[in-house]
C-alpha cells in the first residue's frame, strides 16, 4: 500500500519543488496566499510542459466564502470545463448554501461540467454546519475525496473529526487531512486516524530579488510584504513523503 501526498502550488517553481520532492499529485490554484483561487490556463499548461504528474484543479473564482451567485458558478462551470479539456485530472469544488450545507445543485452542476475528472470536495467542508451530514451528502453526490482539517484551524487539531470522518467515510470517499501538514503532523496523524492522504503546501518564504524597495504602497492585504513570496520546499515534501512511506509500508 503507498500513501497519497498531494501538494498545493501556486507556481512552476513550486510544481517542480514538490515533484522532486516525491509528491503522487498537485492541487494547482493560483493566490495561495489567499487560500487559493482558480489557476490561470498558461500556469497549467506550463506544467504540464515540464513534468507528468497529476494535476488537481482548484476551483474557486475569488476570495471569501463559499456562498456563490449564479453568475460565479456559471464561471466556476466554464472554468472546470476549460480545464478539463487542458487535460486536468480533477476538479478541486465546493460551494455552501447560507444556512452551512452543501449547495447541492451547484455541486451538481459542477459535476456534470467535470464529465469524467475525479472529483475533490475542498475545504468548503470545513467551515460547513454538520460535517456528517455533508459528508453523507458527498457520497450520494459521487465525490471522490473530501480535503479537511477536521473543522479545525490545522489538522492536528481536528484529529478525533478526522478519525470519525475516516469510518463513517467506509471506503466510499477519500478522505485527504489537509492544514498544517508536514512531516511530524503525518507522524500523529496517520495512526491515529488510519488517514494515508494528505495534502501539504510545504511553504517557504523567500525574499524577493528586488533590490529597489518602494516604501509605503502596497497591492493587496496590508499584512503582508510585497516583498515576500511563497514557495514549495522541496526538503520539506521529501521529509513528508518519507515518513507516509515508513507508516504505509507497514500495512
Amino acid at each position: 500500500m503507498k500513501g497519497i501526498l498531494e501538494c498545493c502550488v501556486d507556481s512552476v517553481e513550486s510544481a517542480i519543488a514538490a515533484k522532486n520532492g516525491g509528491a503522487d499529485r498537485l492541487e494547482l490554484c493560483q493566490g495561495l496566499v489567499i487560500g487559493g483561487v482558480t489557476p490561470g490556463t498558461a500556469l497549467f499548461q506550463e506544467i504540464k510542459n515540464q513534468m507528468d504528474i497529476r494535476i488537481h484543479a482548484l476551483m474557486r473564482p475569488r476570495f471569501g466564502d463559499f456562498c456563490y451567485t449564479r453568475h460565479e458558478i456559471d464561471i466556476l462551470c466554464e472554468d472546470i470545463r476549460t480545464f478539463r479539456k487542458l487535460g486536468a485530472d480533477a476538479a478541486v469544488i465546493g460551494a455552501l448554501k447560507p444556512d452551512g450545507t452543501l449547495d447541492v445543485e451547484a455541486m451538481k452542476r459542477m459535476i456534470d461540467a467535470a464529465g469524467d475528472m475525479s472529483i475533490t470536495l475542498h475545504r468548503a467542508f470545513d467551515v460547513c454546519r454538520d460535517p456528517f451530514e455533508a459528508l453523507e451528502t458527498a457520497k450520494e453526490l459521487g465525490v471522490n475525496t473530501i480535503l479537511t482539517s477536521g473543522q479545525r484551524k490545522s489538522a492536528k487539531e481536528g484529529v478525533e473529526i478526522l478519525k470519525q470522518l475516516a469510518l463513517k467515510a467506509d471506503g466510499k470517499v477519500d478522505i485527504m487531512a489537509g492544514a498544517g501538514i508536514d512531516a511530524d503532523a503525518i507522524r500523529y496523524l496517520a495512526p491515529k486516524t488510519g488517514i494515508t492522504t494528505f495534502h501539504m503546501s510545504g511553504k517557504m518564504t523567500l525574499d524577493s530579488r528586488m533590490v529597489y524597495r518602494k516604501e509605503g504602497i502596497n497591492m493587496g492585504l496590508p499584512s503582508m510584504s510585497e516583498f515576500e513570496i511563497w514557495r514549495t520546499d522541496e526538503k520539506k515534501v521529501e521529509e513528508a513523503r518519507e515518513v507516509l512511506d515508513q507508516f504505509t509500508a507497514s500495512f
